[in-house]
């Protein structure tokens, strides 16, 4: 029997950083060594295949419905959002129509189900996003570094560490910022503050090496989002052992625990300048951060993740088909 077939869609196009694209990317190579064969589409266009895996429940909606429509029987899956779990499925019809399109869900953390109905948590599988980490955690010894690795949008209140430092005048510490600017206008606040602010250094977009060399070269890393999913950088940050300062939110809650020790209210920039703080001036405050990160490395374990996936094909009727 030939091995099956997957289509994985994803609404980031090819050259894109999004975090969308590097899952599917990551999720098509776990498959090939399943023993799938896999492409990557922004759209289902009619492409035979054996399964569907679509990401973002809105954007990918037709292409559900146009699979659906040609192959009613076999499986689909939908990779749900931030945005899908905590906007659009409450906001939007056909995006909450998706959801009953697919015959399996993933979410990416354990407190992603709670927004979901009954019925599709029962269909729902938690899938930790994996990686291996080939650097060590090595900050600077001079300076103070936090890092905020993220592309610049509405969601994830990027400038909220600016606040923050603010609240800090005359601490001598850096922030540095990695991420696309997205939002209009916000490369030009990002310029802004760091005029105003030389502490607060913005890079722009950086490769994934270098956006892993800066990490691993940092002592925290901040993570200020109002909404996520379950954001591959946390995954990142665990697997270096790079303590997180993170926004206590679901998407980050359900990677680091609701007990981690350094989670602040979201858009507070007051309580995350007291974490910061501490961080800086309490080494026993960062060590305790570590040993929690550190806690937490056994999901995102890349074996972890190809169990899971896996565990999924078998439950779909294809694992008997891969290798």
């Amino acid at each position: 029997m030939p091995p099956p077939k997957v289509c994985i869609v994803t609404p980031a196009p090819p050259a894109s950083r999004a975090g969308n694209r590097n899952t599917a990317l990551r999720w098509a190579r776990i498959l090939r060594r399943l023993g799938c064969r896999v492409v990557i589409e922004t759209h289902w266009g009619g492409r035979p295949c054996d399964l569907l895996v679509a990401l973002h429940a809105r954007k990918s909606r037709p292409s559900l419905v146009d699979f659906r429509a040609r192959y009613p029987a076999r499986p689909a899956v939908l990779a749900l959002t931030g945005t899908d779990l905590y906007r659009d499925i409450r906001e939007d019809e056909e995006a909450a129509g998706a959801l009953d399109l697919a015959d399996r869900l993933i979410v990416l953390q354990e407190e992603a189900l709670d927004p979901l109905a009954a019925a599709q948590r029962r269909k729902a599988r938690v899938i930790h996003q994996s990686f291996e980490a080939t650097l060590r955690h090595a900050p600077p010894t001079r300076s103070f570094r936090a890092c905020v690795l993220g592309h610049l949008r509405e969601e994830k209140d990027p400038f909220l560490v600016v606040a923050a430092l603010r609240l800090m005048a005359g601490e001598a510490l850096e922030v540095v910022h990695a991420g696309a600017a997205l939002g209009a206008g916000m490369a030009r606040d990002a310029k802004r503050h760091m005029r105003a602010d030389p502490r607060y250094l913005w890079l722009g977009e950086l490769p994934h090496w270098r956006a892993m060399r800066l990490l691993s070269r940092s002592h925290v890393m901040v993570i200020s989002s109002l909404m996520e999913g379950g954001a591959h950088v946390v995954s990142e940050a665990i697997a270096l052992g790079v303590p997180v300062i993170a926004s206590d939110i679901p998407g980050n809650r359900g990677l680091l625990g609701k007990s981690y020790p350094a989670l602040f209210p979201a858009g507070d920039p007051a309580s995350l300048a007291v974490l910061i703080r501490r961080a800086m001036n309490e080494p026993d405050c960062l060590r305790r951060l570590g040993r929690a990160v550190r806690q937490k490395r056994h999901l995102v374990d890349p074996r972890a993740e190809e169990r899971a996936w896996r565990a999924l094909l078998d439950e779909l009727g294809l694992c008997g088909r891969v290798d």
